[in-house]
């Protein structure tokens, strides 16, 4: 299985001035730094300490590394400060943005990614907190998020990018269906209608669970507003991905009671597989060289799963 990572810089790589105003934020100097894995930045990612054992996460890139990384900093910082209390998701502490370097201190939250393959009692327990997370915001209590619509109907249609400009090694299956394709991703687009804040970004790299069991979710930048069954069916394209599940059930069970048609799942799943496999086409991004090897990984699974969905 290909990993989900960037290749990342560390806290000593951020220039002093940076490093001098996160240990502003924290009212105490880092004595020490642990680089964590995973997860699609170049960027730092580190659990810091600080002289008086206060802890913290920062996050910091500039565009040496990537500047989409940069610009989805920008974008996280604002979320992160604008979620209501009570959502599962560390706290912003503070944050700093210099017109190059962007950094995000954030509350170090105990824990650690859920297994994979997927065990059955922590899907559970993820399960259990997006329904939570459903409940806690709807009706939406940040007006200031784009829609699923804007912010996911460009991704959505790859399968009109992928008609235009056929891939000489796509599935015969899929290139036979093109059109119903093509109508299957726009479908996945006007299903999107909601009134609940969804992260939408779900894989278990982007979840911790902590010792006592309890589930935070983290990495927010790509949040908008969407229906409530919108994560669950997004994080379901990850569980597929490492197998040992029956996801249909698991979408009976936990996104059909918050309002999933089957119809209107099947139509984003589809979007989704034309997704990843239009974008694995393109030249992996700077600091990112697994990206698209995983996204290719992601769309060739979904496509197994969206045709036997199809066949039924």
């Amino acid at each position: 299985m290909v990993v989900a990572s960037g290749v990342r810089i560390g806290w000593a790589d951020v220039p002093e001035h940076v490093q001098a105003r996160v240990e502003s934020i924290l009212g105490d100097r880092v004595v020490s730094a642990y680089s964590q894995r995973g997860g699609f930045s170049p960027g730092t990612a580190d659990r810091v300490r600080t002289a008086s054992g206060g802890r913290a996460f920062v996050k910091a890139v500039s565009p040496a590394q990537n500047e989409r990384s940069v610009q989805l900093l920008r974008r996280e910082a604002l979320v992160a400060g604008a979620l209501p209390a009570g959502i599962p998701a560390p706290r912003l502490l503070g944050w700093h943005d210099d017109g190059e370097w962007v950094a995000l201190v954030l509350q170090d939250v105990e824990g650690r990614h859920p297994v994979t393959p997927w065990t059955a009692a922590e899907l559970d327990a993820v399960l259990g907190t997006l329904r939570m997370l459903a409940d806690g915001t709807t009706p939406c209590p940040m007006p200031e998020l784009p829609t699923a619509a804007v912010s996911l109907g460009k991704d959505l249609s790859g399968w009109e990018r992928l008609a235009a400009d056929r891939p000489d090694d796509l599935d015969p299956w899929a290139a036979a269906r093109l059109p119903e394709l093509v109508a299957l991703g726009a479908a996945g687009v006007a299903a999107l209608a909601g009134d609940t804040v969804a992260h939408t970004d779900l894989r278990a790299d982007n979840l911790l669970v902590g010792p006592d069991g309890a589930v935070t979710v983290v990495d927010w930048p790509w949040a908008c507003v969407g229906p409530a069954w919108l994560d669950t069916a997004m994080l379901m394209v990850n569980v597929n991905l490492f197998g040992g599940h029956d996801v249909d059930a698991l979408l009976t069970a936990y996104a059909v009671p918050l309002g999933a048609d089957p119809a209107e799942v099947t139509a984003l799943l589809a979007g989704m597989t034309g997704y990843f496999l239009d974008a694995c086409r393109q030249p992996p991004p700077p600091g990112l060289p697994t990206v698209r090897a995983f996204q290719r990984a992601q769309g060739e699974a979904t496509l197994r799963w969206l045709r036997t969905r199809l066949s039924s």
